[in-house]
C-alpha cells in the first residue's frame, strides 16, 4: 500500500521567536541583522562591557550614517558596567546614553532591546547583557516579539522605557568621573560591603588535560612507558603533568626544563596542586643545588653536568617540558642515561632536527594535541575578535611578488596609511586600561619606520627584531607588561611569531601581507595567552588587494582538511564554526576580494601545491621536508595528504618539486616504491588496526591476533575480535582482485592465527633509508587517527559522524568479505543489513533529466532520497528501504555537495543513519528519510548554502 505525505506542520504564529546562543546563530547576529534595516532603536540592559560592545561597533556606526537614532540605558549595578564602555557609547553623535543608578534597595536586572521599523517594532527581552559571552557564547533565551505599533503589547514596552529613561541619569562627563573613581576605590580596598558566597579554591583539571591524562593512562595500561603532549603556549601543559604525577605517584620525579623562569613557574604548579603528597620539591640550576628533594626541577644545562651523580633509575617520572629541544645532543645524553617507569615529553612545536624527530624520542605516543580551534573550544585561551579591513587605496600590492620584500615595505611605508591605522585601532579600542600591542611588520625597515610615525603622532613604539639582544628584547617585553609605563607598541618582523610570552598583550596589528596561515596563527597566537587584565584580544588585519589574500579564510578557518566551497560558506557565514566569543568581522570588500580570489584559485593545480610546498619549506629553516611528520610541527601547516593524491606518494612529490635525484633514485626500486605508494594510498586511515600491526611488525619478525589486539588498544577504547581478523585478512590482500594483487607489493602473510612480514617488505625495511620513509608513513597515518577519530569505539561499521569517506571505505569499515574494489560505483551499496547510500545534493549538468533526482535535506533532522530507477517496492531491496526498521536494515547516508571540484573528485560526509517515515513512487522509489542525528548548523549550511 502506497503511504500518504506527510503533510509538515508550521507555526502560523511567526510574529515569536526563541533566540539562543549555539551553532545555528546567536544574539549578536539578530542584533546586527535588526540595526542594518531599523529607523530607531531602544537598548536597555543591567551591563555593559567593552568586549560585548566591540562587537557592535560596526553595526552601530554604520546605522548612524544612515540617521538611525538610538537610546541606551545601563545601570551600576554591583558595579559591573565598564566606564571604557559608556565613554565609547557617548563617542556616537545618533546615541543617547544614560545610566540607572543603582541603590540598594533597587536593583536593575533589564535586558531588552527595541527596535522600530516602519509599521511594527521588534522588541528582544531575555537575559543577555552587552558582554561577549552574553552576545555570542552563554546559555541565554531571549524572545523575540514582532508586533505592529499600535498593539497593547508595543504600547505597554514604549511606556515602560520611556519611564526607565525619565528616571535614569544623563551619562555626563562628570558622572562618568564619578563612577570611574568609586571603582577605582573598590578595586583598591582589600574589603567589599557584600559577602559573596565562594566554595574553598579546588582545581580540578580542564577538558584537555582530563582528555590528556586519560590517554596516559591508557598508554601505560598496555606497556608503554613514554609519551608527548602536543598543546599551545597557555593552554596548561605543566598543570596536566602535575595531575598525571598526582595519579602516577612517583617516588622521585624530574622535570627538565630549558629555561630557568620556567623552573621556578613549574615548581610552584606542582607545590600548588601536591600540597598533601608528603613529598618535598628542589631546584637544580646554577645557584640551586637540591639534590636531595624527592621532586627535582632542573635546566637541562645542569642536569645534563651532574646526571651520572644519580643512579640510572634513580626517577620513576620524568618531564621533559619545552620537548622539541630533546634532540639536541644535552637532552640526548640524559634521556639516555636515566631509566624511569615512565617519560613525559611536552610541547608547543614538535621540530625535527636534521637526524630525529621528537615523535620517535617518545615512541609515537602522542597522548594529545590541541590546536588553536580546540583550546578556543576548551576555553584553554582568550577569545579573539578580528576586524579585517580593507586597506586604504593608495596601496597597491596587486602587481607585486609576495616575497618581493624591499618593494612591499616601500609601498607600505605610507603616512596616509598610518594615520588610518591610527583611526581604526582608536575606535576599535582595546580590552584593559593601558594598550599592549603588537605590530607585525613587513620588514626591519618598515618596523622602524611605522615606530617613528607612531611615536610622532604621541603613541609610544619602539622596533624590536631578530638583531636585538635577548635581553634588549625582555627589557622591552617588560616596559610593554607594565601599566605604568608609556610604552604601547611594538613592531617587530617575525621575532614574535612563536616561543616568546607576552601574557597580557590585549592587541595585534597585522600590518603586512599574509603570505602563510602558520605565520597568521603564530602571530594571532601571541595574544591570546590568559591574563588577568584582559577578557580578549583585538586583531586588526588591513587587507590589500596582493595575489594571497585568500590564505586569511585558510587560516581563520581553522580546517586543514578544506575544500574551495567550505571555505566560500565560511566566508559568507562569518566563521559560525569558531567556537564561543571569538568574533570574526571582514568588510564587505574584504569578502568580496578573498572570494573572488577562491574562485579563481585551483587548490589542487601543481602551480598552487608547489606554492605551498615551498612557503611551508620556508617557514622548516629552509630545509626540505622530507616526511609526512614535519607537517604536524605547525598549526595551519598544508595538509600534504593533496600532494600524495598528486603524485601518488609525499616522497615522489617531494623528488619532483625539488628535482631531488638522490630521492628519485631511491624511488627506482620498485618493491620500495610499491610499498610506499600501498600505505601512501590508504592515508588518511579510517581505521587504525591495520596500521598499528604494521608499526608492530615494524620491529618485530610476526604478530598474532592476540599481540595484534593489545597494541590496537594502546590507541583506541575497545576492538572486537572479528575486526582485528579482518584486519589481518586485508593486509593479506584477501580483498583485492586480480589487477590489484599483480600491481601492489604485498607487506603481509596471514596464516592460522598470525601474520609475518613478506621476503619482499622484509628486504625492503632491511634498508636505513627505505625503512625511515616507510615509518614516516605508518606514524603519520596513526597520529592523524589519533587526532580525528581520539580513541572512541566505532563499532561495527567503523563510521565516525561527519567524517569524509570514499565510495569505498564502507568495505574495509563493515568487513566486507569479498573484493572490496566491487564496492563502489552505485548510489546504494549493501553489506548485509547495512545499506550505504552514497548521495550528490548537486548533480552534474550532463545528467539526462528524466532520472529526475530529488535527493534533498528538508531540515536538519530530515532528508528526502530517491532510490536507483530498477527499485520497485515490491522488490525485497524496495521493502528493506521502505520498512528499514522493521526489517533490521540500517540505512547509512553519506552526502556530498558537489561531485568534483576543481577537477579533484570530493569525499562524501557521514551525517548517520537515517530510517524511512514516507515514501511514495515505483522505480524510482521517494522516501523521506528522519535522520537519527541532528545535522550540525555549520555543515547543515554548508551542505544547503549557495554562495
Amino acid at each position: 500500500m502506497k503511504a500518504k505525505w506527510r503533510k509538515r506542520s508550521f507555526n502560523m504564529d511567526n510574529d515569536k521567536r526563541l533566540i539562543v546562543n549555539s551553532d545555528s546563530g546567536n544574539l549578536l547576529n539578530e542584533l546586527i541583522s535588526s540595526l542594518k534595516e531599523c529607523k530607531s532603536f531602544y537598548f536597555s540592559v543591567a551591563f555593559i562591557n567593552f568586549s560585548g560592545l566591540q562587537l557592535l561597533l560596526d553595526p552601530l556606526k554604520e546605522a548612524g550614517e544612515r540617521g538611525v537614532k538610538g537610546k541606551v540605558i545601563t545601570s551600576t549595578y554591583l558595579n559591573f558596567t565598564e566606564v571604557k564602555a559608556l565613554e565609547k557609547i557617548k563617542e556616537f553623535s545618533n546615541i543617547d546614553l544614560k545610566v540607572f543608578n543603582a541603590v540598594t534597595e533597587k536593583g536593575f536586572h533589564t535586558k531588552v532591546y527595541i527596535f522600530e521599523y516602519e509599521n511594527e517594532y521588534k522588541v528582544i527581552i531575555g537575559s543577555a547583557n552587552i558582554t561577549q559571552s552574553a552576545l555570542k557564547s552563554n546559555i541565554e533565551w531571549n524572545v523575540e516579539v514582532v508586533s505592529k505599533e499600535a498593539s497593547e503589547f508595543v504600547k505597554e514596552v514604549v511606556k515602560e522605557y520611556n519611564h526607565l529613561w525619565d528616571i535614569s541619569e544623563e551619562a555626563s562627563e562628570e558622572f562618568l568621573q564619578e563612577y570611574e573613581s568609586f571603582l577605582l576605590s573598590v578595586k583598591n580596598h582589600s574589603f567589599t560591603a557584600q559577602k559573596v558566597f565562594e566554595r574553598g579554591t579546588y582545581i580540578t583539571p580542564n577538558r584537555m588535560q582530563k582528555r590528556a591524562i586519560e590517554s596516559l593512562d591508557r598508554l601505560r595500561a598496555y606497556g608503554e612507558n613514554r609519551a608527548l603532549v602536543i598543546a599551545a603556549t597557555g593552554t596548561g601543559k605543566t598543570y596536566m603533568s602535575a595531575f598525571d604525577v598526582k595519579s602516577f605517584k612517583p617516588k622521585r620525579l624530574l622535570f627538565i626544563v630549558h629555561r630557568e623562569e620556567i623552573l621556578k613557574k613549574a615548581k610552584e604548579t606542582f607545590e600548588t596542586l601536591l600540597p598533601n603528597e608528603k613529598v618535598t620539591f628542589g631546584l637544580l640550576t646554577g645557584n640551586s643545588k637540591d639534590k636531595r628533594a624527592d621532586y627535582i626541577f632542573s635546566t637541562i644545562q645542569t642536569i645534563s653536568r651532574c646526571y651520572n651523580e644519580f643512579r640510572r633509575d634513580e626517577f620513576d617520572y620524568i618531564i621533559y617540558d619545552e620537548a622539541h629541544h630533546a634532540t639536541s645532543p644535552s637532552y640526548q645524553t640524559v634521556m639516555d642515561y636515566f631509566t624511569p617507569k615512565f617519560t613525559l615529553g611536552m610541547t608547543a612545536t614538535p621540530e625535527r632536527s636534521d637526524s630525529m624527530n621528537v615523535f620517535d624520542l617518545f615512541d609515537n605516543n602522542v597522548a594529545i594535541e590541541v590546536r588553536l580551534h580546540e583550546a578556543l573550544e576548551d576555553e584553554l585561551i582568550i577569545p579573539f575578535h578580528y576586524f579585517g579591513i580593507t586597506d586604504i587605496e593608495g596601496i597597491d600590492l596587486s602587481d607585486v611578488d609576495i616575497d618581493n620584500v624591499a618593494e612591499i615595505t616601500k609601498r607600505l611605508k605610507v603616512n596616509e596609511r598610518v594615520d588610518f591605522i591610527i583611526e581604526k585601532m582608536d575606535f576599535y579600542g582595546h580590552d584593559g586600561q593601558k594598550r599592549k600591542c603588537l605590530g607585525f611588520c613587513a620588514s626591519i625597515e618598515h618596523a622602524e619606520f611605522m615606530a617613528d610615525e607612531f611615536n610622532k603622532r604621541g603613541y609610544k613604539s619602539i622596533c624590536l627584531h631578530g638583531g636585538h639582544s635577548v635581553e634588549q628584547r625582555s627589557h622591552f617585553i617588560q616596559r610593554l607588561e607594565d601599566d605604568e609605563d608609556e610604552l604601547e607598541v611594538i613592531f617587530s618582523v617575525d621575532i614574535f611569531n612563536e616561543g616568546v610570552d607576552i601574557p597580557s598583550v590585549n592587541s595585534v596589528l597585522m600590518l603586512r601581507p599574509t603570505n602563510s596561515p602558520i605565520v597568521f596563527i603564530q602571530q594571532l597566537g601571541r595574544g591570546l595567552r590568559k591574563h588577568g587584565s584582559k577578557e580578549f584580544l583585538t586583531v586588526l588585519d588591513f587587507i590589500g588587494n596582493h595575489s594571497k589574500v585568500f590564505l586569511i579564510a585558510i587560516a581563520l578557518n581553522g580546517s586543514r582538511y578544506y575544500d574551495k566551497e567550505s571555505l566560500k560558506v565560511a566566508i559568507s557565514t562569518g566563521f559560525a564554526n569558531i567556537p564561543g566569543a571569538t568574533h570574526i568581522q571582514m568588510d564587505e570588500i574584504s569578502k568580496e576580494r578573498i572570494l573572488e580570489q577562491i574562485d579563481r584559485e585551483n587548490f589542487n593545480s601543481m602551480k598552487y601545491l608547489r606554492e605551498e610546498y615551498f612557503e611551508f619549506k620556508k617557514l622548516n629553516q629552509g630545509r626540505i621536508p622530507y616526511y609526512l611528520l614535519d607537517y604536524l610541527k605547525f598549526d595551519g601547516a598544508p595538509d600534504p595528504i593533496k600532494f600524495i593524491d598528486k603524485e601518488r606518494s609525499y616522497l615522489q612529490f617531494v623528488a619532483k618539486v625539488e628535482k631531488d635525484d638522490k630521492l628519485k633514485g631511491l624511488l627506482l626500486d620498485e618493491q620500495f616504491e610499491s610499498a610506499l605508494k600501498e600505505l601512501s594510498s590508504k592515508l588518511p586511515i579510517k581505521r587504525i588496526y591495520e596500521f598499528v600491526i604494521l608499526k608492530f611488525l615494524l620491529s618485530h619478525e610476526r604478530i598474532t591476533l592476540a599481540e595484534a589486539k593489545n597494541e590496537i588498544l594502546k590507541h583506541v577504547n575497545d576492538v572486537d575480535d572479528d575486526s582485528v581478523k579482518h584486519a589481518f585478512e586485508v593486509l593479506n590482500q584477501d580483498y583485492y582482485d586480480s589487477g590489484q594483487i599483480r600491481t601492489k607489493l604485498k607487506l603481509i602473510s596471514f596464516m592460522g592465527d598470525h601474520a609475518f612480514k613478506t621476503k619482499e617488505f622484509n628486504r625492503v625495511l632491511s634498508n636505513d633509508d627505505f625503512y625511515k620513509y616507510i615509518k614516516d608513513v605508518i606514524d603519520y597515518g596513526i597520529f592523524r587517527y589519533e587526532k580525528e577519530y581520539k580513541s572512541g569505539n566505532y563499532g561495527v561499521p567503523h563510521l565516525k559522524l561527519y567524517e569524509q569517506y570514499t565510495m569505498m571505505d564502507p568495505a574495509l569499515l563493515s568487513n566486507y568479505r569479498k573484493t572490496h574494489s566491487s564496492f563502489r560505483g552505485s548510489g546504494l551499496l549493501a553489506n548485509d543489513k547495512e545499506y550505504f547510500l552514497f548521495i550528490d545534493l548537486h548533480k552534474e549538468e550532463d545528467i539526462k533529466e528524466s532520472i529526475n533526482y530529488k535527493d534533498k535535506f528538508i531540515d536538519r533532522n530530515t532528508f528526502q532520497w530517491q532510490s536507483q530507477n530498477s527499485t520497485a517496492q515490491s522488490s525485497d531491496r524496495g521493502k528493506n528501504i521502505i520498512f528499514n526498521k522493521d526489517r533490521g536494515i540500517n540505512l547509512h547516508l553519506f552526502v556530498r555537495k558537489y561531485r568534483e571540484i576543481d577537477g579533484k573528485t570530493e569525499p562524501f560526509i557521514y551525517i548517520g543513519k537515517g530510517n524511512t517515515i514516507e515514501y511514495e513512487g515505483e522505480k524510482p522509489i521517494t522516501v523521506i528519510l528522519q535522520l537519527e542525528n541532528e545535522v550540525p548548523a555549520n555543515l547543515y549550511v554548508e551542505f544547503t548554502k549557495k554562495v
